[in-house]
């Protein structure tokens, strides 16, 4: 995919222009171009939006395909993920369209949605995302579909890449306005914001307003994108090697501001992660009035060689979260000096590369109440009423010191405290009650191990079968799981190994919480149906890859993550790594499509793709 020249200012958009208008000319007299009447050439302007550009792909009206950048052989596949999003339609609207039809659009967080979700993520103790464009990109990234339907994507669709149509189909539209008016009668959503210009100036003077009016958008933009309306004028223009000649992207000055540094404080979120985070003289930035910035992590500091008392420029990184970027006055000597040890807990901190962590595990009151809520998420135990308030007020009580006292609770304890009462008392107790034999994978993504959300601990989950064999697997044993590295591998051994943890994971089972043994109800095929064999996986399939290891291991196979002698399968989905196909090569290892393995299952009365095997 090109990417598209840019600048801030206005004198580049007219030399654009220019440009533009003297290409027009030369391929009119070389005969490129039928004629070129100046007074013809059309501008379409567009909002350049801050989030991340997708290509999705239509065939006989149907969503087929979507990846994010490429035709799908380069980039990542997306398909799942974004058939999740309401406002991309599963099927085009009504019977006037190509029998081919590949757009580009923007996925994007709207700006309210993107607050809400950080401010949840905030309250349980996570890191927040810097700003709507990494949690759009970072959404996309979730192997799980069900993840990204969960949060709050939107899209608009901006520009036609295909358009194949037969005799009898509509002709793909000549001007790119037109493209836009056919998106919509496609149902396909296009941004209301779109102005068509005649010459350069008025070019700029809608960048103008866009940047005037950028605080009252719902979405994250950066600028304005002008565009040659006809396609015959593109044509002629063509592209360079980095990008077309054709459009130009006007973009916007960075929101700044500069103040004084009052003061440091330093969070700790449920890994034990410090955070610093700059207190400043209030001052309004872009028209929002800034008092915190966030600092990241120690060796930021050091970097900047910030101290409280200096002046500091702040940036608001994508409109959103703001962050200091550099001191502009050194108003005192030396650096912030980061703590040796916890704000909350006084535990030793641990340096890890440019991050901080507290070592309190469970035992550090921050950390705790972060795990508490953690455990209580939808996508972990799913224990209602427990929210930010209520753990605080349980451990300031003195009845939650460690995750297995949720479980000693009483009603008699409970309705004593403020703002509770018999029937609120009950009801916590009885969402506490349904969790004692939760399923294995829940129980491990309620742990809140770092790096492991509920696509990594259903991996786990379905590898190891039962809590004590995970708790008793190496690092070596991990990396066995697809999707498990070495870095994760060794995360998730160091929480098993941290006394508290295992303190907390014993005392969970001491008191009736123990996880049920991952079991796949095979529904289709005998239990030992591959017996004996084994299957990489690679690529994209129509199921996430941890339930592809799931279904095979169920009926008797293993599945791998690398390719040895001993692989007899290496199935590759959509944008499979090349490197495991290298060593299937080499290892002489056959390599099926989904199509073919499916057919290789049914040969043993095995269904593909699987029904629902949790």
């Amino acid at each position: 995919m090109l990417s598209i020249d840019n600048d801030t200012d206005a004198a580049a958009v007219r030399e654009f222009d220019q440009r533009v208008r003297e290409g027009l000319a030369d391929a009119a007299g070389s005969g490129d171009l039928a004629d070129f009447d100046p007074a013809d050439l059309a501008y379409v302007c567009e909002p350049k939006f801050d989030g991340l550009s997708i290509e999705v792909i239509y065939e006989d009206g149907e969503y087929v395909r979507a990846a994010t950048r490429g035709d799908g052989r380069e980039g990542d596949d997306v398909t799942e993920q974004v058939r999740t999003i309401r406002s991309v339609p599963g099927r085009l609207r009504g019977d006037d369209h190509p029998d081919r039809l590949a757009v580009r659009g923007e996925v994007y967080m709207p700006r309210d949605a993107f607050e809400a979700y950080n401010e949840g993520l905030i309250e349980r103790g996570e890191e927040p995302f810097a700003n709507p464009r990494n949690a759009a990109a970072g959404t996309l990234r979730q192997l799980d579909p069900a993840v990204v339907a969960e949060r709050p994507l939107d899209v608009f669709f901006f520009d036609v890449l295909a358009w194949e149509a037969g005799e009898d189909g509509p002709d793909r539209p000549a001007r790119h306005r037109e493209a836009l008016d056919a998106f919509a009668s496609f149902g396909l959503r296009r941004n209301d914001r779109v102005e068509v210009v005649h010459d350069v100036e008025a070019a700029i003077d809608y960048r103008d307003e866009i940047l005037a009016a950028r605080d009252d958008l719902n979405y994250a933009v950066d600028g304005v994108v002008i565009k040659v309306d006809a396609l015959a004028h593109r044509e002629a223009l063509g592209s360079t090697s980095r990008a077309p000649r054709w459009a130009f992207a006007h973009k916007f000055p960075p929101r700044t501001a500069t103040t004084t540094v009052e003061g440091v404080t330093v969070q700790v979120g449920r890994t034990g992660r410090l955070t610093p985070v700059a207190e400043l003289d209030p001052v309004d930035v872009g028209g929002v009035t800034v008092s915190r910035a966030t600092l990241h992590n120690p060796a930021e500091i050091e970097a900047l060689g910030v101290n409280v008392g200096d002046r500091v420029r702040i940036y608001r990184a994508g409109d959103v979260i703001p962050y200091v970027p550099e001191v502009v006055e050194k108003r005192s000597e030396g650096t912030y000096e980061f703590p040796d040890a916890c704000p909350v807990c006084g535990a030793e901190i641990e340096r890890d590369g440019p991050l901080a962590f507290c070592t309190g595990g469970l035992g550090c009151s921050a950390q705790l109440e972060r795990a508490v809520e953690h455990w209580a998420r939808r996508d972990a135990l799913d224990v209602e009423g427990l929210g930010p308030e209520r753990v605080e007020q349980l451990r300031e009580a003195g009845l939650v010191e460690s995750l297995p006292d949720l479980y000693d609770l009483t009603a008699d304890e409970l309705a004593d405290l403020e703002g509770w009462g018999e029937t609120s008392a009950e009801n916590l107790l009885r969402e506490l009650n349904a969790t004692r034999s939760p399923p294995l994978d829940d129980f491990l993504a309620g742990l809140g191990i770092p790096d492991v959300g509920a696509t990594t601990a259903r991996a786990l989950a379905a590898h190891f079968g039962t809590l004590d064999a995970l708790l008793d697997a190496d690092e070596d044993a991990l990396r066995e799981v697809d999707d498990v590295g070495p870095e994760v591998a060794a995360s998730i051994r160091t929480f098993l190994d941290t006394e508290e943890n295992r303190a907390a994971i014993e005392g969970l089972r001491e008191r009736g919480v123990d996880p049920e043994p991952f079991e796949t109800d095979a529904g289709d095929g005998a239990a030992d149906a591959l017996d004996g064999l084994t299957f990489v996986f690679t690529g994209s399939l129509s199921v996430p890859r941890s339930e592809a290891q799931a279904h095979v291991e169920a009926r008797g196979a293993n599945a791998t993550s690398s390719v040895s002698g001993n692989t007899d399968y290496l199935v590759a989905g959509e944008s499979p790594g090349q490197s495991k196909r290298d060593d299937a090569a080499a290892e002489d290892v056959p390599v099926v499509d989904e199509d073919g393995f499916a057919d290789l299952l049914a040969e043993r009365g095995v269904d593909w793709p699987p029904e629902d095997d949790a």
